[in-house]
């Protein structure tokens, strides 16, 4: 018995007939089909073939790709157990055709849960895009600054003003030793804190006179040190800074003072404006612009801030970005 599953949803029975030579086989059998009705006869086998021959000229050009995908899923459930049929029937004699499906191992496929097949983890990388490019800040520059900068500098001119004559460029002796002549740029600055430049500049004579060195200011006691620097603003509190400074220099940078604005700015009583001061008179090097309340002022007054600030360290780093984009020479 051939068990032949048609394209149609009747599954049907048939019993080939077979033609013996024998007299007593001569009379031929019934077609039985599953709906209970019987055919006149059995016909050849060979009148069958020719039918199902016939079928399959007739059937149409695209099912032949329909076969192919359920020879496909019909390997898929072979490996999954589903008690889903398929949607739709194949012939089994072409099924028969087909080669056995070999069980794959685990390192051939994806392993399948009881539910569906579990995707495979992939793996997203972004490039980086060369071809953008970064966002450039606007510039912006102080609204007629040029012409400001030109009446400020025909002002100057004549260089008279008291900061010219008794700055901290000219509190120091010039025959001194570097390191010596470094430490009284760093002490004329700590005593021009809230001090006019002529008290300072005669502070710094009595300083020199007594001897203006690291080793000298740690060996004077507080009350005569006072003497000297008085009448400076906040002399008591500048005594105890010039004391703590000194045995900092002695101790950390061998009586020199240091020549980073991070490490000036680590002394006791030195402040931003100090160091960049300092790099400049001292070590010759411009690390910044140094803002003092004066400065803060007239800056904001000027419009040379893209924003008003509230204090002389906003107006400094205002300021120096301001002169870092070039909008300032």
């Amino acid at each position: 018995m051939l068990l032949v599953r048609c394209s149609c949803t009747r599954v049907c029975y048939v019993a080939q007939c077979f033609t013996m030579t024998s007299p007593y086989f001569m009379q031929s059998r019934t077609l039985v089909t599953r709906s209970g009705n019987q055919s006149a006869g059995c016909k050849p086998a060979a009148s069958l073939g020719s039918k199902l021959t016939k079928r399959r000229r007739n059937v149409d050009p695209v099912s032949s790709v329909a076969v192919k995908v359920e020879v496909e899923e019909a390997r898929i459930s072979e490996l999954r157990p589903s008690s889903a049929p398929l949607s739709t029937g194949v012939c089994h004699e072409l099924l028969l055709q087909q080669p056995t499906v070999q069980p794959k191992t685990e390192t051939d496929t994806v392993p399948l849960s009881s539910h569906s097949r579990r995707r495979r983890q992939l793996k997203v990388e972004y490039d980086q895009d060369d071809s953008v490019s970064q966002v450039k800040t606007e510039h912006w520059e102080p609204p007629d600054w040029k012409k400001q900068l030109g009446f400020i500098r025909e002002m100057r001119s004549g260089r008279d003003a008291p900061v010219d004559n008794m700055g901290a460029e000219k509190c120091y002796d010039t025959e001194a030793p570097a390191h010596v002549r470094r430490f009284q740029v760093l002490v004329s600055l700590m005593l021009s804190s809230q001090t006019k430049d002529q008290v300072t500049a005669a502070a710094m004579q009595k300083l020199r006179a007594h001897g203006c060195t690291v080793e000298n200011v740690l060996s004077t006691d507080d009350e005569t040190l006072g003497k000297l620097i008085y009448p400076v603003g906040f002399w008591r509190n500048k005594v105890k800074y010039l004391k703590l400074t000194s045995a900092m220099l002695q101790s950390e940078f061998g009586g020199d003072i240091p020549n980073s604005v991070e490490g000036l700015v680590r002394l006791p009583g030195v402040g931003p404006k100090m160091a960049h001061l300092a790099m400049d008179i001292a070590w010759d090097q411009v690390s910044g612009i140094g803002v003092d309340t004066h400065v803060h002022r007239i800056s904001n007054r000027l419009g040379w801030l893209r924003k008003p600030t509230k204090n002389p360290e906003e107006t400094r780093k205002a300021l120096e970005g301001v002169v870092a984009q070039g909008a300032v020479e």
